[in-house]
């Protein structure tokens, strides 16, 4: 079962958001982690359609010129410098998708993701799908509790207007 929740609890989820939370809620049966054991990746190919109908670029494979980097930083005559790679970038570019798996929290991939949409030119939104059911544990549960601290306590302020948590 989809289940999502949007930082900071004080906004309701945005139109945007709702397209993409519907985009997993249509193949839920195929990518629900409680029934599967799937990769990111294969959980990204599953979206992938999906996603480019509401106007995403999204990652067809591994190889550079199939990735989408997002600018960090630009030198001289506005050439890129630095970029992260995203698994999904809206039109606009105010929007990334990241798709984690086993490492989501396990290897606190879930930060990094954080601090790289936190870094990343134009970027206002991150929206963040990661596994209801891990081993033992549940990460989207994890990561809800580390997103509820981190916005409740006020003592961090993050860039990103919001962070949208999405468990498959």
């Amino acid at each position: 079962m989809i289940q999502y929740q949007f930082f900071p609890r004080s906004m309701g989820v945005t139109e945007e958001a709702r397209l993409v939370i519907d985009v997993f809620k249509a193949v839920e049966n195929i990518i629900d982690s409680k029934t599967n054991n799937l990769k990111s990746d294969e959980v990204l190919s599953v979206v992938r359609s999906g996603l480019k109908d509401i106007g995403y670029d999204v990652e067809e494979g591994k190889k550079e010129a199939e990735k989408i980097g997002v600018p960090v930083l630009f030198g001289y005559n506005d050439n890129v410098d630095k970029f992260f790679n995203v698994d999904a970038l809206s039109n606009d570019g105010k929007i990334v998708i990241e798709v984690e798996a086993g490492r989501a929290t396990d290897n606190n991939q879930f930060l990094k993701d954080i601090f790289e949409a936190c870094m990343m030119f134009k970027v206002e939104y991150l929206f963040l799908a990661v596994r209801n059911f891990y081993r033992t544990q549940s990460d989207f549960e994890r990561i809800y509790t580390f997103l509820e601290t981190l916005y409740i306590s006020n003592r961090l302020h993050l860039p990103l207007k919001g962070i949208l948590l999405i468990g498959y």
